[in-house]
């Protein structure tokens, strides 16, 4: 025992004196050892800026790992242009190694840049076909386009290459959670606890650890069950634009039918506290979530739904999210909503006849645009904006405007722009701070958008839950004018002009 509190006083002494030397005289190779200590304590800004130091030193070789540092604890507390402009830097050195190409490509991923990072893992693997980081973001990308089997090999891989890294195990458990094989996901989630770090940000553990609780209640029970023939069949339903949002009927647990609204901008089935208080649904643990508003994250609770019916269409062994402690002071009470893609569905959208189709396989259509569509959690589309600026948006089905980031806004010359105070509230809370930014272009493909006024959100709290930094939302006035295929099998958003 005296040996250890020895060690850690002599540890202690390390990270003082380095850091008076280094107000005179910076010394690359002590930097970088203090950077190193640094970022295993979880003091993840001041190892950025000690790896910032040493990423001066002339020795090529230091620079390179100190960089590579630097990128990995920006990374950790989302710092996405701190990561990216590290690993820009060392993504530009000649011999630049497999690894240090993957933690670009990690770092491009973060900026939102997912196919740019595709681009870069390929690259890393070429190199090393065994680069545990780039077996990482392969996986990771391949999810993204739901080829879920590919995406498990390639993260089992990655994980038999590099077992002690826990992000590995994190991404082995959400592969698992959406191929409904619960069990396993919670095992996978178990290691990236035991595996993260004892001072890391204390909201990971928190999250992780009731995530395991919830994917182990349903012990015995196949979540999300859909019979066979309801999956091989179409389901077509009726719907009500009420306030530009599609509202559709559906029964929970055999209940009477009430208004759920189609959300895609939330990742599960979510039902008000009133509701599930009235139909005695009863919380399994504690969860977050993150949306647009002061609030950012907030605090629900996770349950399980013995049914969900929509038309002919009937889940059973559902997880729901329940809006529990609800918001107060909004202009409207908090409802039910629903998305068919977080239970792996593909949906048909047709707002000219208020028709909802609902399932595994959709028949072809003609489709005036056809866009690659990525599933992060979220469905998501690239745009491009100001023609220089590509970056991913949400496709929103329960949102309303067209919307950028404060983050993305800052990086469109913001002060070329008139900003317009606006008020806005989303899923948690009011954004005070939102405004209007006219004469933005914005492309999607072939869809263009000329000095077109902007709504500008404070998309932070969404962009840390996802891991990337959010470019955007798009709601009805975007898709309202078409009939809008969302097809998971294809990874495509389909738009057929009416």
């Amino acid at each position: 025992m005296r040996r250890v509190f020895r060690c850690a006083g002599i540890a202690a002494a390390l990270i003082v004196g380095v850091g008076l030397h280094a107000a005179t005289d910076v010394d690359s190779e002590l930097q970088y050892q203090l950077g190193s200590v640094l970022l295993d304590q979880t003091r993840y800004r001041e190892a950025i800026d000690a790896f910032e130091r040493a990423s001066q030193s002339a020795d090529a070789e230091l620079a390179m790992q100190a960089r590579k540092g630097k990128v990995r604890a920006a990374l950790r507390i989302a710092e996405f242009g701190i990561a990216s402009e590290a690993a820009t830097a060392l993504r530009a050195q000649p011999d630049v190694d497999a690894e240090g190409i993957a933690l670009y490509g990690d770092a491009l991923w973060a900026s939102g840049r997912f196919d740019d990072a595709d681009t870069a893992y390929q690259q890393s693997l070429q190199r090393t076909p065994g680069s545990a980081r780039a077996l990482f973001g392969r996986a990771r990308s391949l999810g993204t386009i739901s080829r879920l089997d590919e995406a498990l090999d390639a993260a089992l891989a990655a994980s038999a290459a590099s077992p002690r890294d826990g992000e590995i195990h994190a991404l082995l458990g959400e592969l698992y959670e959406r191929m409904h094989r619960y069990d396993e996901a919670a095992n996978a989630l178990r290691s990236y606890i035991n595996l993260m770090p004892g001072k890391d940000l204390p909201e990971r553990a928190q999250w992780a650890r009731s995530q395991v609780q919830f994917l182990e209640s349903f012990k015995g029970l196949p979540p999300v069950q859909i019979d066979d023939e309801d999956r091989t069949v179409l389901h077509t339903l009726p719907f009500r634009l009420v306030k530009d949002k599609v509202t559709v009927r559906a029964r929970i647990n055999g209940n009477s039918a009430q208004d759920f609204v189609l959300d895609t901008g939330s990742e599960e089935t979510t039902i008000s506290d009133v509701t599930a208080r009235r139909l005695r649904v009863k919380p399994v643990t504690d969860t977050i979530s993150a949306g647009v508003g002061e609030i950012g994250v907030r605090g629900l609770q996770l349950a399980r739904l013995d049914s969900l019916e929509f038309g002919t269409l009937r889940v059973r062994n559902v997880p729901v999210l329940v809006k529990s402690p609800g918001l107060r002071g909004m202009p409207r009470p908090e409802g039910e909503s629903f998305s068919p893609l977080s239970i792996g569905l593909s949906m048909t959208i047709d707002y000219e006849k208020n028709l909802l189709t609902i399932g595994t396989q959709l028949p072809a259509a003609p489709a005036d645009y056809r866009l690659p569509m990525r599933v992060h959690r979220l469905a998501l589309v690239r745009g491009l904006l100001n023609e220089t600026h590509p970056t991913y948006f949400v496709v929103d089905t329960g949102g309303e405007v067209i919307s950028i980031s404060a983050a993305t806004a800052e990086t469109l010359a913001p002060s070329q722009y008139r900003k317009i105070p606006l008020r806005v509230w989303g899923t948690s809370g009011w954004d005070r701070d939102a405004f209007l930014l006219p004469g933005v272009n914005l492309d999607f493909d072939r869809i263009e958008y000329r000095n077109f006024p902007m709504v500008v959100l404070n998309l932070r709290a969404p962009s840390l839950l996802l891991g990337f930094e959010l470019g955007g939302i798009v709601g009805h006035k975007f898709l309202a004018p078409y009939r809008v295929t969302m097809d998971l099998a294809q990874s495509e958003l389909r738009l057929q002009k009416f």
